[in-house]
C-alpha cells in the first residue's frame, strides 16, 4: 500500500489543523494505521492508532483529548484532527499502515508502509 499525507502547515497556539492521509490499494481496510511524528535531533513518535474497522484507537499521553483519529475506508483515507495545538506539536507528521495490529502499535518497526510526511508547525 501506498501512503500520501497531506494538511500539514503553520497554525496558530490553541488552533485546530486536519491531517489526512490518502492510502492505494483495494486492502486498505485490512490495515491498521497509525500517525507518529518526528522532530529533528529525536526519535520518531507514536501518536495515535486505529484498527482495521475504525474501533481500537489509541493515543499517545500526549495528545490524548486534543487529537481524533478517524478513518474511511470507502475513501481509503484515515485523518488526524488535531485541535488545542501547543508548539510541543511542532513536527513532520507520518503515517504508517500494518497487517497485524498488535500491542506494539506504538512501535514504528511494527509498520510495513510510510507516507512522505506532512510538517505541522505551531507558533506561539
Amino acid at each position: 500500500v501506498q501512503l500520501q499525507a497531506s494538511g500539514g502547515g503553520l497554525v496558530q497556539r490553541w488552533g485546530s489543523l486536519r491531517l489526512s492521509c490518502a492510502a492505494s490499494g483495494r486492502t486498505f481496510s485490512s490495515y491498521a494505521m497509525g500517525w507518529f511524528r518526528r522532530v529533528p535531533g529525536k526519535e520518531r513518535e507514536f501518536v495515535a492508532t486505529i484498527g482495521w474497522n475504525g474501533g481500537h484507537t489509541n493515543y499517545a499521553d500526549s495528545v490524548k483529548g486534543r487529537f481524533t483519529i478517524s478513518r474511511d475506508n470507502a475513501k481509503n483515507t484515515v485523518d488526524l484532527q488535531m485541535n488545542s495545538v501547543e508548539p510541543e506539536d511542532t513536527a513532520v507528521y507520518y503515517c504508517a499502515a500494518t497487517p497485524y495490529y498488535s500491542g506494539a502499535y506504538y512501535v514504528p518497526s511494527s509498520y510495513a508502509f510510510w507516507g512522505q510526511g506532512t510538517q505541522v508547525t505551531v507558533s506561539s
